[in-house]
Order: C-alpha cells, then sequence, then structure tokens
C-alpha cells in the first residue's frame, strides 16, 4: 500500500478533511524561510482561523479576538494560570535585567572566574548552573544563557554550544523531577486516568524512570561538555579578563544573584508544598503535590525572589533610578517571550478547534501493532510537539489518549507508554524552532533560533535514536535498566559516528 493510497483511506475513515494539517505545515515551512518564529505562528494562528470560519474574514476576526480575550478571562472567570505565568515571567524579566544593571551578573561573573580556569570547567559550570535553577524549563533557559554568556568570550565557547548546553538541561531535566514547575502538571494529568492505580507522584517517578530521551540528553550534554565536542570553537581569540574587564562589582559579591536564585527555588519548593496542604489538609505529600496550584506557586515564589532582589540592591546601594530602569528594560526583555507563549496558547486551541488531534488519535489506535505501541507513541508525540512548539500541549492532549490506547491493547504496557509521550513530546519540543525554550535559548545565549535548532537537530535525532531503541525493548518486555543501558550505548555510539564524520568534513574543507 503506497503512502498515499494509505493518507486517503484514513482520511476516508475518519471523515476528516486533510487540509486541517495546513496551519501546522504553514507554521512549520514559515518559521524555516522566513526564521521568524512569531511570525510563523501568526501565520498558522491566522490560516487556521480562517478554515474553521470558513475563510469568512468578520468571523475569524471575532474568532480571533474571542480566543485571545480567554486566554485571560473565560466562563465568568479570570483564567489564573495563564495570569500566574505571565506575571511569573516579567517578575523573570525583571529579576533579569535588575541583575545585569545592578553588577550581579559581573560579581557572579568575576566570582565564576576566579575558580575557572579552563574551557572545559567553564562548559560544565553552564551544565552545573541549570541543574541549579531547575525549577522551570522557561527561567533555566533565560537565566543561566544570560549568566554564562560571559564565558563564551574567555573561553571561546561558541553561542549555539552555550544555547544546546542551556537548552539540554532546562524541560529534559524538568522533565524528571516532580519538585519541578512541570511536576504538578504531569502529575494531575496522571491523576485523571480512571484506571491508572498508582498514586500519582508514584507514577511520575515510574514514568520518568523509563523517559530515556531526557535522561539520554541530560547524559550527552554533560559529556559534550566536557570533551568540548560537538561544535566549532567560538569566532573571538581566547584572551585572559581581569575583573576591571568584567564590569563593576558588588559589595554583596555572588550573593547579589545567589540569594535571589536561592530564594527563588527555595520559595517555589515551599509555595508548593504549602498551596497543596491548603488543598488538601489531610493528605500527605504525594496528594499536596498533586493538588497545589503550581502557577499560585511559581508567582509567589517570584515575587519574592523580586523583593529579595530589590532588597539587596539597595543593601548595595544601587540607586533607585537603576532599579527603575532595571524592572522597565525587564519588562521590556520579555514581552517578546510573551508573545510567543501567547501565540502558543492560541494555536493550540486553533489546533483542537481543527481536531487535528483526533485524526493523529485515531491513527495511533488504529494502526500501531502492539509490539510497536511504546515506540509508535514516542514518534507521534514527537510529531505533535515538534509541529506545535509545545510538549505542555503534546502532554495535555497525549498522555489521556495514550493511556486509553495502551489500556485497549495492553495494560502492561501502560507506564512505558506514557513514558514514551512525555519522552516524545520533550524530544519534539527540543527540535522544535517555534519552542519558547528554543527561541529563548538562543536569544540569551547570543544566536538566532535559527542557529540554534540547526546545530541542535543532528544531537537531539542521534538521543532520540537511541530512546526510540529502548522504548521497543520495554514494548518487547526488557526491564528499565536493561532497555535504558542499551539506549545509552546506542546513543553514545550514534554521537561518536556522527562526531567522526564531522571532524572528517571539517579536515576535508581545510585541504
Amino acid at each position: 500500500m503506497s503512502v498515499i493510497t494509505f493518507a486517503l483511506e484514513v482520511f476516508a475513515r475518519m471523515d476528516v478533511n486533510p487540509i486541517v494539517l495546513l496551519p501546522l505545515l504553514f507554521t512549520l515551512v514559515l518559521a524555516l524561510v522566513t526564521r521568524q518564529t512569531l511570525l510563523a505562528l501568526l501565520g498558522g494562528i491566522v490560516t487556521g482561523a480562517l478554515l474553521i470560519q470558513d475563510f469568512s474574514i468578520v468571523t475569524t476576526i471575532t474568532y480571533l479576538t474571542t480566543t485571545a480575550s480567554e486566554l485571560f478571562y473565560a466562563d465568568n472567570q479570570w483564567q489564573q494560570w495563564h495570569l500566574n505565568v505571565l506575571a511569573a515571567m516579567l517578575m523573570l524579566g525583571m529579576m533579569t535585567r535588575l541583575f545585569s544593571v545592578s553588577g550581579a551578573v559581573d560579581s557572579f561573573s568575576q566570582w565564576l572566574y576566579r575558580r575557572i580556569t579552563s574551557g572545559r570547567q567553564a562548559r560544565l559550570g553552564v551544565v552545573l548552573l541549570g541543574y541549579l535553577v531547575f525549577i522551570d524549563g522557561i527561567f533555566s533557559c533565560l537565566a543561566v544563557g544570560h549568566v554564562c554568556r560571559p564565558l563564551t568570550r574567555r573561553y571561546q565557547i561558541s553561542a549555539p554550544q552555550l544555547a544546546y548546553l542551556v537548552d539540554s538541561n532546562a524541560s529534559p531535566l524538568c522533565s524528571l523531577l516532580p519538585i519541578s514547575s512541570w511536576g504538578p502538571y504531569v502529575m494531575a494529568l496522571l491523576a485523571s486516568i480512571s484506571f491508572m492505580t498508582l498514586p500519582p507522584l508514584s507514577a511520575f517517578i515510574v514514568v520518568a524512570q523509563g523517559n530515556f530521551y531526557a535522561m539520554l540528553t541530560l547524559l550527552m550534554a554533560l559529556w559534550l561538555a566536557y570533551t568540548g565536542q560537538g561544535f566549532q570553537r567560538g569566532q573571538q581569540p581566547a584572551i585572559a579578563i581581569d575583573d576591571t574587564e568584567l564590569g563593576g562589582s558588588s559589595s554583596l559579591g555572588p550573593w547579589l544573584l545567589l540569594l535571589p536564585m536561592l530564594t527563588l527555588l527555595a520559595g517555589a519548593v515551599g509555595f508548593t508544598l504549602v498551596s497543596g496542604m491548603n488543598a488538601a489538609p489531610d493528605g500527605g505529600i504525594t496528594q499536596w503535590l498533586a493538588s497545589a496550584d503550581i502557577g499560585v506557586a511559581m508567582r509567589n515564589a517570584c515575587l519574592l525572589a523580586l523583593i529579595v532582589t530589590l532588597v539587596s540592591m539597595v543593601k548595595a546601594r544601587s540607586g533607585v533610578t537603576v532599579m527603575l530602569n532595571g524592572v522597565v528594560g525587564g519588562i521590556g526583555m520579555m514581552l517578546f517571550a510573551i508573545g510567543i507563549l501567547l501565540s502558543t496558547w492560541m494555536i493550540g486551541k486553533v489546533i483542537d478547534d481543527l481536531n487535528v488531534a483526533s485524526l493523529l488519535a485515531y491513527w495511533a489506535e488504529q494502526y500501531l501493532s502492539q509490539t510497536l505501541l511504546v515506540p509508535g507513541l514516542f514518534v507521534l508525540c514527537a510529531m505533535m510537539a515538534f509541529s506545535t512548539g509545545s510538549s505542555w500541549g503534546t502532554f495535555a492532549i497525549m498522555i489521556p489518549i495514550g493511556a486509553q490506547i495502551s489500556h485497549q491493547l495492553d495494560i502492561s504496557m501502560l507506564l512505558p507508554a506514557l513514558s514514551a509521550v512525555m519522552a516524545g513530546s520533550v524530544f519534539g519540543d527540543h527540535c522544535s524552532p517555534i519552542s519558547d525554550t528554543s527561541v529563548i535559548s538562543a536569544s540569551s545565549s547570543g544566536c538566532t533560533p535559527y542557529e540554534h535548532v540547526i546545530t541542535q537537530i543532528p544531537l537531539a535525532l542521534v538521543t532520540a535514536s537511541g530512546a526510540l531503541m529502548g522504548f521497543y525493548l520495554l514494548n518487547v518486555g526488557w526491564s528499565y535498566l536493561a532497555a535504558g543501558a542499551v539506549a545509552v550505548a546506542l546513543g553514545f555510539s550514534l554521537l561518536q559516528l556522527l562526531l567522526w564524520q564531522r571532524q572528517r568534513r571539517l579536515k576535508s574543507a581545510m585541504v
């Protein structure tokens, strides 16, 4: 059976017009051609809205206006999740800008420079800082890129290499940790599965245990940071930088940066637990994490960290004008990222109204064999996340669908199937040119989203190949440990082959 015949048969059985895929394809093509993520998202949103409204200009405008307004107010109530996330992003932007204008970044850089003596230590420092700010993927991409960007000049770390290290230690790490901003969201989705026998936290831990893509990505990023392989060196020559060249230093030293970041980390964990305790006072920590309002917890943690930042600046004798410039500049700095996020939410609603998810779910349910259930879901979720640029949106759609499919085909594969959903969503989002984390990682590291994506995709594909083999082995009955070991071995073998080919190509170009 040819691919075209197969596709037409699927569409005929589903009574779905294949034109519903047009907005997704248009968004991807526009992103790759123009290299303008926001423009591509807006193009996809308008195209989808025109399809939904049968190309009526008046009703399309009404639909877009209503969809945009419902991001903030719908069903006679404010949409607290969206508002809290936007508030948290604005405050993180303010903190980031305040770190810059107050000398906190310079002081922290000086503190790092006194302890870092080689490019290897600099690259590993990027990775370890990503571990420190694991609480949220977007914040990790934003903070680590800006803080570590001065290292690129001293140790010839290219901007795409920095962006890769930043991005690879953000979302993949968050997807494995229940106390990150991802944890409660995913646990809430797991709790909604009626035939799930494990508590949400226990299910999350088992699902994370099988998230081969995220674990392999973290290992590869650590290895590439240690070896320095995989990327060309920065264009600027390596030079020694003394304290005066790094800029002004704060009297608080590195604590002007570390204290707010540690406050953010402790506040996020603390406010999450408090929120869960208020919602489920008789439950234990599992119930608290599952019941917590992570949006409120993030907002409050960011507010507390912002206050600590401002108080620290007062302590360091920063002027009022400097602080006002930092606050206003931080808001301006986040406007583009907020535009991306709002557009991502809107295109998610458009895709939902076009019923694209049903098309993909039907294909999975009808044509995935039992032995290909887990790897098939990995590939399907990767396609969805790559197309939408949203791992969270793919979680929301595919965790319930993946659970239902595995329940029908093989209930013993429920948790491995959900691991594949999580891994595929992170993989697709990791490679997508319209992903918010891709855009923020690139901008904070000093390169364009296009440069970041085209240099990251080969490494991500190598990682995904190892993960795909691991999921197949899980599907045929191998243990998590054995399947994971094979995934790691295959992934690193393919990585070395890729690096060897790059080195050979480079030598040929020099001859």
